[in-house]
């Protein structure tokens, strides 16, 4: 098999050449880091968990109709998705008060917001991802007012979907992250959605205790990481401790 060639690693996943022109193979990774990776760590099976839980998301939201860059799953730890040019800002849906915005606000966390807020930052390691307007994302030229009108609206649909879908399942959508890309196809531009959404990317949180079962556990030194993030999977009903294709069979004694 012929090596593949890497166009670039962030700090939870790696992209490679995909096998075909406009594609892409996205790696998990199971790093872990917080605070703009001024925190670093380890969770063992991260990446094959964050790979199931963001390929059954993606796949849900593009039912009701709004277009990201999943193509499919490949194995255990990547996905092939399209080639797209990222758009350099995050969309953070917020619906109840967690994280910087109880810091910044000084709203007690846990504090259900009175509706959903969408706020923007700047994709910048170096900058430590600063919040921006509006206003600055147009003026530099990040997205232009019709492509943000267009992140805005794919955002809340996504949010309004992603509530009820957990809802459902006993878990409280906290918060997220979005990023966005353009795909170019047959000249032709959309805005599509890529990167991922795992409970590396969302603030998930068991609707009757409040107990988090998302990075907040990495963050915060709450212990079993591993274990909230295999309860996201099982709640969704994609992970089963049974499950062969992600864990290998135990041989069975023989007398």
């Amino acid at each position: 098999m012929a090596r593949r060639r890497k166009l670039y690693e962030g700090k939870a996943k790696v992209l490679f050449k995909g096998p075909e022109p406009g594609t892409l193979v996205q790696y998990f990774k199971d790093d872990a880091t917080a605070f703009n990776a001024k925190k670093k760590g380890t969770i063992t099976g991260k990446g094959v968990l964050n790979n199931r839980i963001s390929e059954y998301l993606m796949t849900r939201i593009s039912e009701i109709g709004v277009p990201t860059h999943l193509i499919r799953r490949l194995n255990m730890r990547e996905q092939l998705v399209r080639e797209v040019e990222i758009i350099p800002i995050e969309a953070v849906v917020r619906n109840i008060a967690a994280g910087s915005i109880s810091k910044r606000l000084g709203i007690k966390e846990g504090t259900v917001l009175p509706r959903s807020v969408v706020e923007y930052y700047y994709k910048s390691d170096p900058l430590d991802d600063p919040m921006i307007t509006e206003e600055h994302i147009t003026c530099f030229g990040w997205a232009t007012p019709h492509e943000l009108d267009e992140i805005f609206a794919m955002s809340v649909r996504i949010n309004d979907f992603l509530c009820g879908l957990f809802a459902g399942i006993g878990i409280r959508l906290v918060d997220f992250k979005l990023e966005y890309g353009r795909f170019f196809e047959n000249d032709e531009m959309r805005i599509i959605l890529a990167d991922e959404i795992s409970p590396d990317s969302c603030r998930l949180w068991d609707s009757n205790t409040n107990e988090k079962m998302d990075k907040d556990r990495f963050r915060r030194d709450l212990g079993k990481v591993e274990e909230g993030y295999q309860e996201v999977a099982r709640r969704l009903g994609i992970w089963h401790d049974s499950t062969t294709e992600d864990k290998p069979r135990r041989k069975k004694a023989t007398n």
